[in-house]
């Protein structure tokens, strides 16, 4: 009896991995290969702003806080380049724990319009520019700081399906970890801050 429970789990996850998988490349394939191309010079663009824009932002922080004196801002900078270096190090370690091929690997007919050589899951881009949003947002919650910074991460993950680099899940998972880094580091400075009060 516990045999054929085991063996009906074991269907039941091979069967749930493999409709995920299924969903995962045909929106993949609905977006990247049903693509307006015109738009294709503009989403490439939006994903070579992703590092510039992401790494910028403490270092102009910062700047304001030192030209300023102002040792808020400067802790604030502090805080957002934390949450970009977290989001960084947990992309790296899941990128090469789990080693996803690409998409334009495993499905030839994905056309692929960017650079995309490490791992797939989770998209790095994604994981950055949702890990900026996020960290300018908590220190700034402002509509008109968390509309754009948000509306630049959507379209940097889009980009990267766009541009036929990363499934759907990817970008899911790059988005998850970008904010979740950056909403942590943030929290963990709040009660640091706490406790020297």
């Amino acid at each position: 009896m516990k045999a054929l429970r085991f063996y009906c789990l074991l269907t039941l996850t091979i069967f749930s991995t493999a409709s995920a998988q299924n969903a995962d490349i045909r929106l993949l394939r609905d977006i990247n290969l049903n693509r307006n191309t015109q738009l294709d010079g503009f989403f490439k663009g939006v994903t070579n702003t992703t590092v510039l824009v992401a790494f910028s932002v403490p270092v102009i922080v910062m700047g304001v806080g030192l030209i300023k004196n102002d040792v808020p801002t400067q802790r604030k900078a502090v805080v957002i380049g934390a949450g970009l270096v977290a989001s960084s190090g947990i992309t790296y370690v899941m990128k090469r724990a789990i080693n996803r091929p690409r998409p334009f690997v495993t499905y030839p007919g994905i056309q692929k319009l960017t650079d995309g050589g490490s791992p797939s899951f989770p998209s790095g881009h994604t994981s950055l520019a949702f890990a900026t949003a996020t960290s300018l947002s908590l220190e700034n919650p402002k509509w008109y700081v968390i509309v754009p910074s948000y509306a630049w991460a959507g379209a940097v993950g889009y980009s990267r399906m766009h541009l036929g680099v990363h499934y759907p899940s990817d970008v899911l998972a790059g988005a998850v970890t970008g904010a979740g880094s950056s909403f942590v580091t943030y929290k963990v400075n709040r009660w640091l801050q706490g406790r020297k009060k």
